[in-house]
């Protein structure tokens, strides 16, 4: 008898340090996951705060490009360093284009920091493109949008490209519906 009351002794020891052990494996995992949801608290908040600082520099960035823009526009002697056009034009012609710039990347920023959808891009592109001066300036500049291949601008450029020659070739006076959406392309 006192044998089986010694096995059932170290039966209960080993039962009750199992229990133990399972506890604290329970408590260690609980404080585990606590710790771990935290950081992905945290990683979530940075993660959002990386993205609207993303959009504030793109902000910024366009505020300083029309800020350089409005000086060139203004001062003929500015916009002869922007002058970069395939074509000699004159100064009027250049302060439009400088404009036509100003517009369309001002759409592109507009894109870019999500205030409108591709094909929201692609609408208001369409409308913009209707002026020839617009026309003009993204034929002059097209061996500067050469250069940016690979990009997303690179792409929306030859998007734009796109939407262009589908206008010249419309058989339509309703600009507004030539084009394919881009969800539908």
């Amino acid at each position: 008898m006192a044998t089986q009351n010694m096995g059932l002794r170290r039966l209960r020891s080993a039962a009750a340090a199992g229990l133990g052990l399972a506890a604290g494996a329970l408590a260690a995992m609980a404080a585990q996951r606590h710790t771990l949801d935290a950081i992905n608290e945290r990683l979530a908040h940075l993660e959002k705060h990386t993205g609207n600082q993303q959009q504030a520099n793109l902000a910024m960035q366009q505020r300083q490009h029309w800020e350089l823009l409005s000086k060139a526009i203004d001062d003929p002697e500015l916009a002869e360093v922007l002058s970069v056009f395939k074509v000699q034009v004159t100064t009027q012609k250049r302060r439009q284009y400088l404009f036509a710039n100003a517009l369309y990347t001002n759409l592109l920023c507009y894109y870019r920091i999500g205030n409108m959808t591709r094909d929201e891009f692609l609408k208001r592109v369409r409308g913009t493109f209707q002026n020839p001066i617009v026309r003009e300036y993204w034929y002059a500049t097209q061996q500067q949008r050469a250069s940016l291949t690979g990009t997303e601008e690179a792409e929306l450029g030859l998007l734009v490209d796109d939407l262009l020659l589908q206008l010249d070739e419309a058989d339509t006076e309703e600009w507004w519906v030539v084009g394919i959406p881009p969800g539908e392309a």
